[in-house]
């Protein structure tokens, strides 16, 4: 009987790992569906980049206020969960506190954790005071009504509930300690448990001991069912921030790709002993120019839309959207992502093929009046914290609209027409272009 709990233990932590890896293996087929495209090069810039903008934080506090605190979450979720490892270890084995042995070493982790802790509940409250009560713009933004905005609520409260729950578990367990009631040996320091432990002083010890397993379970348990929300979240980007960051574009911001199928065609032009009038080799599949669904876009701009953080910096930043233009770059991030989800799922549905739907990400996620309303000014690409980019899937989708649909807007047709009679994008003869010279 006394191994029941660490059986029961255990199942829980392979269902709920078990479950991650099924999330994870999903995302990367669903990843896996975009064109491939090498970018192993410059490793040593790479490796900097993930060091300096994911773990570093350093493109988070370029707006001090929300960088602190989400630094603040960030090291306290990251250094607290270090504490999950023992927790771990004692469900596995039925151990209280495997870690006590290393003393002072011991002590002064517990003592950092609690602070953190404490910290991250502070910072939490200020992100939730930020979004309901100050209501700052980029939070209220129309993308994010329903689903977007309950979801940044849920992963706020469930960030206080599990460090509450974490201080609730040290503080029971503190006056256990005092008790001298076993297997609550002396050990640790409780600097912020210890406060509101005074609570727990006229309890019982089967109260207490009640009070402490309660506390820890309910903790591993919320612990491992958020580690399961993650797929389901924006807050996703906690993993996906890493490869993200690292696979980021290196070019300069504004460089554009040239199509290989448009290079050969010039090349062809430009070579006196092509035959033009030849005819494609036979069961060749026609180039598609451009991006009308996910599939039609690179591998690492699927990972952009499972990596976006939904804070909303490029949409506060695009003057497009600022200007009252129907433009919202987290909304292309947001819609591919949906997108993305529902060609997973008919996948899925189909033993791993995809059905027509009758759907793409052109017109039934993303309006043709967001993808011209886009300036190109890379405001969103520079503002982003984790190195998204959603220049580059707006301009493959009017890449497609130019050169598969030839749907461009009138202005832009006139310009072109221009540019191709005249060499330039006014209606004026190359002879007359200084005629207004004669006039000074």
């Amino acid at each position: 009987m006394q191994y029941i709990p660490n059986i029961i233990f255990l199942l829980l932590l392979v269902a709920a790992i078990g479950l991650f890896a099924r999330n994870i293996r999903r995302m990367v087929r669903n990843v896996k569906l975009g064109k491939e495209e090498d970018l192993s090069d410059n490793k040593p810039q790479r490796w900097g980049n993930m060091a300096r903008i994911a773990l570093g934080q350093s493109k988070m506090v370029v707006r001090p206020i929300a960088g602190l605190m989400h630094i603040l979450v960030y090291l306290g979720f990251i250094i607290i969960n270090i504490e999950i490892l023992e927790i771990v270890i004692d469900g596995i084995l039925g151990t209280h506190r495997i870690f006590a042995p290393m003393g002072v070493v011991y002590d002064l982790l517990i003592g950092l954790f609690e602070i953190l802790a404490l910290l991250v509940i502070v910072a939490v409250v200020v992100f939730w005071i930020r979004r309901n009560i100050l209501r700052l713009g980029r939070f209220i933004k129309p993308e994010m009504k329903g689903w977007p905005k309950k979801d940044a609520d849920l992963i706020l409260y469930i960030e206080i509930v599990l460090m509450f729950l974490f201080l609730t578990m040290n503080g029971a367990d503190f006056q256990l300690q005092k008790m001298e009631v076993m297997p609550y040996v002396q050990a640790g320091w409780f600097p912020v448990s210890q406060l509101f432990s005074v609570m727990f002083t006229d309890l019982s010890a089967g109260t207490l001991i009640l009070i402490e397993r309660g506390a820890w379970w309910l903790h591993i348990i919320g612990v491992l069912s958020f580690l399961n929300y993650l797929y389901y979240s924006k807050h996703l980007h906690i993993i996906l921030a890493f490869p993200n960051t690292f696979y980021g574009s290196l070019k300069p911001k504004g460089e554009f790709d040239n199509l290989e199928s448009v290079t050969r065609e010039v090349k062809l032009m430009m070579d006196p002993t092509a035959d033009p009038y030849a005819a494609p080799a036979e069961g060749a599949i026609p180039e598609k120019f451009g991006a009308s669904d996910v599939m039609d876009l690179k591998w690492i701009q699927l990972l952009n839309a499972y990596t976006c953080t939904e804070c909303g910096r490029c949409t506060s930043e695009c003057p497009a959207n600022q200007t009252g233009k129907l433009l919202s770059p987290r909304k292309i991030m947001m819609d591919t992502r949906d997108r993305l989800e529902e060609v997973g799922r008919n996948i899925t549905k189909n033993k791993g093929t995809f059905q027509d739907d009758g759907k793409q990400l052109l017109d039934h996620y993303i309006k043709r009046e967001e993808l011209w309303a886009c300036t190109s000014c890379n405001a969103c690409t520079e503002a982003c914290p984790i190195s998204i980019d959603p220049l580059s899937i707006i301009m493959d989708m009017r890449r497609y609209l130019v050169m598969e649909q030839s749907a461009a807007p009138q202005e832009l047709n006139v310009m072109m027409t221009n540019i191709e009679n005249n060499g330039a994008p006014w209606p004026f003869n190359q002879m007359d272009r200084a005629n207004w010279a004669d006039e000074m």
